[in-house]
């Protein structure tokens, strides 16, 4: 038997990046944001920021080439075991918000298949519709714990064909105005249509591209299976860069001729998904299929990933820690091999999550939204230690014989390699701090006033949380 067969090569690593990378989401989300100067924003993310982001973890895929922790194991091979501890602890408890929001994407979508309208979700009272997405919630963790794991291959290939349901839509779109003749709803397409203003707004908002890019280092556990890791892991990075560089740039060019720029949407978030397909089988003539068949497609993969974000990100914190660190009545199973005190923990978070924010936001499209800007600002905290990883390997004298003998590195210059890592790491942070900002509601009104607080209370919290285990593992762990 050729063993070779069995190996990844650069292309499909590639398209497993793209998938885990990118979403149609994506550029709905910065489009409501920003409108068509989301495409110049787009140009200097992917070329000052994605690109080296990359391109740095497929060097360090590389050198770390038999590894399977991924950035745990980058970070305990620099900077050592504790550390290595609170890069699994912040990759874990940053999904609490994710998981908060999951339910909420489920409701929406199904709203659509039912009642092919964004407006009956909106119609809800918030804290009426929190208590069924907790509910939601709390069912799909006791599934979790009972080892009941088919949705997730269901949800798999939902998630896939949703996917590519969002390159159909970007292609179509685009051609719609040759193909069919269809007439842009942006009617000014000029230097100014796409040329940011860099005001305080403005950067309040770059934390949703931040968001919409990171991740690429989830595929780092597959560098074993790829055939020659060293050379193809950085190529396959490489082509996720242009993957997405592109699925951005016509994306933004497809939102454009579909919304106006100008006159954008106050529930595009929420919504904007289905709209776009609503209105892309009105421009092909086959109504409304094409949506109901997204929206099928989007509940199953929401459900999906709501399922695998309770559990996958769980036993890979308490599989990598260091024991040291971890309390052992944390990492108890059940018979079902499920972490049931760390799944516990996590219904405690998710479930203040989904309830407390229903008593001081005024509607479910503002609640949508700021629970959707609350995890642009708390999941890029986990990028963090990817670019911490690299200044390690490539800055701290102990850590040049790993990079000695390197097959691939991304910059030869070890001052100019931990500059850009330095430079990635203080981009990160910056942007989440200043995503910590309301966006579209009245500057210093009582809602601010309380969402500005849980934007900050939650990811403090949040990342406090990860110093008391030690403490008590200290205790307990005889």
């Amino acid at each position: 038997m050729d063993l070779k067969a069995k190996k990844l090569n650069w292309r499909m690593l590639a398209m497993m990046g793209f998938t885990v990378v990118w979403g149609f989401g994506n550029v709905v989300n910065n489009y409501a944001n920003q409108g068509l100067t989301v495409v110049v924003s787009w140009i200097l993310i992917l070329s000052l920021y994605f690109l080296p982001y990359t391109l740095m973890v497929g060097e360090m895929g590389s050198i770390f080439e038999n590894e399977s922790g991924g950035v745990s194991s980058w970070i305990g091979s620099t900077y050592g075991p504790m550390i290595a501890y609170f890069a699994g602890w912040t990759y874990w408890v940053v999904h609490i918000p994710y998981l908060a929001q999951k339910p909420q994407n489920v409701l929406v979508a199904l709203s659509w298949v039912f009642f092919q309208n964004g407006d009956t979700i909106k119609s809800f009272n918030p804290l009426i519709l929190q208590s069924i997405v907790l509910v939601i919630f709390l069912f799909f963790l006791w599934l979790s714990s009972k080892g009941i794991n088919s949705l997730k291959k269901i949800g798999a290939m939902a998630g896939t064909s949703m996917f590519f349901m969002g390159i159909l839509y970007i292609l179509l779109t685009v051609a719609a105005p040759h193909l069919v003749h269809v007439h842009s709803a942006t009617t000014t397409w000029n230097m100014h249509t796409f040329l940011p203003k860099f005001d305080f707004k403005y950067f309040t908002t770059i934390s949703m591209l931040i968001f919409a890019v990171g991740g690429c280092e989830k595929i780092s556990p597959y560098v074993k299976d790829i055939d020659n890791p060293s050379k193809n892991f950085p190529k396959g990075m490489l082509a996720v860069a242009i993957m997405v560089g592109m699925s951005a740039l016509l994306g933004s060019f497809a939102m454009g001729i579909m919304f106006d720029s100008a006159h954008i949407p106050v529930d595009l978030k929420m919504n904007g998904q289905y709209y776009a397909f609503k209105i892309l089988g009105d421009y092909y003539g086959v109504g409304n299929s094409l949506m109901i068949l997204y929206a099928v497609a989007n509940t199953l993969g929401q459900l999906s990933g709501l399922m695998f974000s309770i559990d996958a990100p769980l036993k890979i914190l308490i599989g990598n820690a260091d024991a040291n660190y971890i309390p052992k009545i944390f990492a108890k199973t059940n018979e079902f091999d499920a972490p049931i005190n760390g799944y516990k923990l996590t219904a405690i978070l998710v479930g203040i999550l989904i309830i407390v924010p229903a008593f001081g936001i005024g509607n479910m499209n503002s609640l949508y939204n700021w629970l959707l800007d609350l995890n642009s600002i708390v999941m890029p905290l986990r990028y963090l230690w990817v670019f911490l990883a690299y200044i390690g390997l490539r800055g701290l004298l102990k850590n040049r014989k790993l990079t000695a003998n390197a097959s691939y590195k991304f910059i030869k210059n070890d001052k100019l390699a931990t500059f850009i890592g330095v430079w990635c790491f203080a981009f990160t942070a910056f942007a989440c701090s200043m995503g910590v900002f309301p966006k579209n509601i009245p500057l210093f009104s009582k809602e601010w006033f309380f969402q500005i607080t849980l934007n900050i209370l939650t990811p403090l919290v949040l990342i406090g949380l990860g110093f008391i285990f030690p403490m008590i593992a200290k205790k307990t762990n005889k």
